[in-house]
């Protein structure tokens, strides 16, 4: 326990702070995991779909501070490029 007041607010805080954190972080990782399960079952309109809304979960988590810009980036760019990849498109080099 904390022998101080400002310990114990920090203590409180942090324990929002991780809450909120882990709640975005899980909702980003389920949203990449649909996606590739959607790519693994070679239904290409679904992992479309999929693609767009894990894409817009990873930029909100960018934005609420949880993820980093770069980090969110590159998650983006490796579904992308499976998504591509099940329907045939040619790939970045």
């Amino acid at each position: 326990m904390p022998n101080k007041k400002s310990a114990a607010k920090r203590m409180k805080t942090s324990e929002r702070n991780r809450l909120y954190n882990r709640f975005w972080s899980t909702r980003c990782k389920n949203a990449v995991k649909k996606v590739l399960e959607a790519v693994e079952g070679q239904d290409e309109a679904l992992a479309q779909t999929r693609l767009a809304i894990a894409q817009s979960v990873i930029d909100k988590a960018v934005v609420k501070g949880v993820m980093h810009g770069n980090t969110a980036s590159r998650r983006k760019s490796m579904i992308t490029n499976r998504v591509k990849a099940l329907s045939g498109e040619k790939q970045p080099a």
